[in-house]
């Protein structure tokens, strides 16, 4: 085997140990050491000199310790074997970790199993060469960052999977919100697994986890996805999931043939039940049951919308009078009460005189402008609201357009008046 007479290495800067390949050196061999390298000589297993940066003679000026052992005369150019290591100490921020199976945790949030899978990267430099290379290295030819990871994993993964838990079981949080505590979450596992790095020789620079989060076919993250934009649509219409379904239930009673009613009024009522709406739902599926047990032959109560005999003057539920309604053959045109001739119901204006349309709440009679009751049903008219000309029943305290205050005063006596009149009946004061 040839004598080395010039030794040194210029490899892959992800390669923490390299061990020259030859064992055959001379005195007065030429050692080059570059920048952030440290070499280390090595025989018989033990370390005897480490050379920095630059080029070295091995002679046994250089290497005292070397001569007692090899015992080579002075000035000689005789072969001896031992082993030289090159330490790459360079700073290497792009070590690469990640977990290899997915850690299953229960959300504590929504109380879901998912699966949570976490990476990222951390900077090291090797600090202490001779306990680098005795406790890591041993007889490998190379140590690169593969290796380094693969030394390191379970020390990684259990410091990693110990801290999510703790933050999803202490901290009370999602899957979904865990990448807001990430920043902290990395500042711990550095200081956690830093003591150990320091055991063999290594100095832990930085860690970063990069992300956590849950594989994207997993069903159980899927569902709580697809739960989360429903509720966030929901808030944005302004409704809830009860409700929802209750009008999808009202919808497919509007879409079946009334030979169905029973059937659809069952599900109805069930549904109420079951989702345990309150008061609110339970009155539209009550509603909604009155109006699908109506036959033809009822007249139906223009206030609750009970269904009663066709002969009846008054409602059964309510006690409104029937005389006005007609039943459920509502008309669906009325007079004019400025032209006289027949307009429908849904207009403003009279399509052949352009008055406005001025209707009864009770029966739908076009009034003038200025009546104080119907003239057809003596019901009361709606009057202006003071404040935003809007028409209000002149039952209402308060204008349901600009919340003011509908109630007329004397202006002398403070007392109620009513729509209409233009003396105070208290005190006869004249009202403007």
């Amino acid at each position: 085997m040839a004598i080395i007479d010039v030794i040194k290495y210029d490899g892959s800067p992800d390669v923490f140990a390299w061990k020259f390949p030859n064992y055959e050196l001379a005195t007065w061999s030429q050692l080059i050491v570059n920048e952030s390298q440290e070499a280390i000589l090595f025989k018989g297993g033990q370390a005897l000199d480490s050379f920095t940066a630059g080029r070295h003679t091995l002679s046994t000026a250089n290497i005292p310790i070397l001569n007692h052992i090899v015992n080579l005369p002075f000035g000689g150019d005789s072969p001896f074997t031992a082993e030289v290591w090159y330490v790459n100490k360079v700073h290497s921020l792009n070590v690469k970790w990640g977990t290899r199976t997915p850690l299953q945790l229960q959300d504590p949030k929504y109380q879901l199993f998912v699966k949570v899978r976490s990476f990222g990267q951390f900077g090291i430099q090797i600090e202490d060469a001779r306990k680098f290379l005795g406790k890591l290295v041993g007889t490998l030819p190379v140590f690169n960052q593969d290796t380094l990871t693969e030394y390191f994993r379970g020390v990684l993964m259990m410091n990693i999977h110990q801290l999510i838990s703790s933050y999803f079981v202490h901290r009370k949080i999602s899957i979904l919100e865990i990448n807001a505590y990430i920043s902290d979450i990395s500042k711990h596992i550095q200081e956690l697994v830093a003591p150990v790095f320091e055991e063999y020789g290594i100095r832990l620079l930085n860690f970063y986890v990069d992300s956590v989060n849950t594989p994207e076919d997993d069903p159980a993250t899927q569902r709580l996805r697809e739960a989360l934009a429903k509720r966030a649509e929901m808030n944005i219409i302004g409704f809830t999931y009860q409700q929802e379904r209750t009008f999808d239930t009202l919808g497919e009673v509007a879409r079946n043939d009334s030979g169905v009613k029973s059937d659809l009024m069952g599900a109805g009522i069930g549904l109420g039940m079951g989702y345990g709406v309150g008061g609110a739902v339970g009155g539209v599926m009550t509603q909604m049951a009155g109006e699908l047990r109506v036959d033809a032959h009822d007249k139906v109560c223009p206030k609750c919308n009970r269904g009663n005999q066709r002969d009846a003057s008054f409602c059964t539920g309510c006690g409104t009078s029937l005389a006005v309604s007609g039943g459920t053959d509502k008309p669906v045109e009325v007079k004019c009460q400025a032209c006289g001739e027949q307009m429908p119901r849904t207009t403003k204006f009279c399509p052949h005189c352009g008055d406005p349309y001025n209707p009864c709440p009770e029966c739908g009679a076009d009034n003038p402008p200025d009546q104080g009751a119907c003239i057809e049903c003596g019901q009361a008219m709606p009057v202006p609201c003071r404040h935003c000309g809007e028409s209000v029943s002149t039952k209402s305290k308060f204008c349901p357009h600009c919340g003011e205050v509908t109630t007329l005063t004397c202006s002398g006596c403070n007392s109620e008046v009513k729509p209409g009149q233009k003396f105070c009946v208290e005190c006869g004061n004249k009202l403007v």
